[in-house]
């Protein structure tokens, strides 16, 4: 996938999210201005890639509790350049599961959601966005999930609760998407 396969991929999806169509037009506006948009270290912001994990009732999430960032989130992380932000974003699934990529199951390669948020200032770099491209994917949530030491922890949590984990307008989003397809 190159800039312009994102730049399509952005153009096809839409939304009934008010705060999504706003970070669409952002997203596509910084993807056209910045060629190196994938490189992590572009400080005014840089496209990385996520997926949401569904298992096969849909009626749970699998969430990450984030070791740097002592929170709780999707799998996700920086392309490093790497135009493919699909790749991307099944790789960084692979690893921070443990998982083989065999047992990760894409649902779509339409983005499921898409997210700009702001990082802050750290010791890794200055305050910047996130460009966040995201996916659904499923995993049977019968194999055991190792993680990895990116995280403290790595679980299964019932939609219903998964505002208890993480209350962003983001996740709300991802929950509200995921409660549409379960019920048909």
């Amino acid at each position: 996938m190159h800039r312009a396969e994102l730049l399509q991929l952005l153009a096809q999806h839409g939304t009934r999210f008010m705060d999504e169509a706003a970070h669409l037009n952002r997203a596509r506006a910084f993807v056209e201005q910045h060629k190196d948009c994938f490189d992590r270290t572009l400080w005014p912001g840089h496209v990385t890639g996520s997926v949401w994990v569904v298992n096969p009732k849909r009626d749970h999430v699998l969430l990450l509790h984030h070791r740097k960032h002592d929170q709780w989130f999707q799998p996700g992380g920086h392309a490093d350049g790497d135009a493919d932000i699909l790749r991307v974003a099944l790789r960084e699934t692979a690893e921070e599961t443990g998982l083989d990529p065999s047992h990760i199951r894409l649902v779509s390669g339409d983005i499921f959601d898409l997210d700009v948020h702001t990082i802050s200032a750290s010791s890794r770099g200055p305050r910047h966005e996130h460009y966040d491209v995201r996916f659904l994917v499923e995993i049977d949530d019968r194999h055991e999930i190792h993680g990895n030491p990116e995280s403290h922890d790595v679980r299964w949590v019932d939609l219903a609760d998964v505002s208890r984990f993480n209350n962003n307008l983001s996740t709300y989003r991802m929950v509200e998407k995921t409660r549409r397809m379960h019920r048909g």
